[in-house]
């Protein structure tokens, strides 16, 4: 299965970055074909320009500057998120790939005034996040993130395509312990994918 591994993290070093590069050996140890789409690396813009806002319901127009993102996510058949959550949302640089890429005529049609999603090859969707609140902080601000990918976007793929959600809450007060007992978690979901 070719995979989308998306991620989103600026720090070589950082812990996030262990995570994505785990779930991206855990999946091709587990025969996928792994496309990681790391965007800082790629020097992904994600800013949405006027012009962006200008064609956003014009395709192919709309897809034009994006357009091997575009590609690589209509080639997928599965896709998994590999995230920080700040401020209880998605950092800018992916909040702008979705906003970017995921764009009439990609991820939804729209004919008069009815949405239609358009990624149903996806047939499989994960996400590994970090938080740096509690489970109860996330609840309490309605865990916006999980909310995304387990409603939001398991609507735009395949019905009833599983999801997977995997987070390590608390990063501020996390422990060697607790992040290597993540990260084999991760390893052993990875590789169950």
């Amino acid at each position: 299965m070719r995979v989308l591994v998306l991620h989103s993290h600026p720090l070589d070093e950082s812990y996030g970055r262990a995570l994505y590069r785990q779930t991206c050996e855990s999946l091709t140890r587990a025969g996928h074909e792994v496309d990681g789409c790391n965007l800082y690396e790629e020097g992904f813009d994600p800013v949405l320009s006027a012009h962006d806002r200008r064609v956003y319901h014009d395709f192919p127009e709309n897809t034009v500057l994006v357009k091997s993102y575009v590609e690589r996510l209509q080639s997928a058949e599965a896709l998994v998120i590999v995230t920080p959550v700040w401020n209880f949302g998605f950092p800018a640089m992916l909040k702008g790939y979705f906003d970017r890429v995921w764009v009439k005529g990609v991820s939804f049609d729209l004919e008069d005034g009815k949405l239609t999603p358009t990624l149903r090859h996806i047939k499989k969707l994960a996400a590994v996040m970090t938080y740096g609140a509690t489970p109860w902080r996330a609840f309490l601000v309605g865990n916006p993130p999980k909310k995304i990918v387990t409603r939001v976007l398991r609507a735009q793929i395949r019905i009833g395509a599983p999801v997977k959600y995997l987070a390590h809450y608390d990063m501020n007060n996390c422990t060697e312990q607790t992040r290597a007992a993540f990260l084999a978690k991760v390893k052993r979901e990875m590789e169950r994918f």
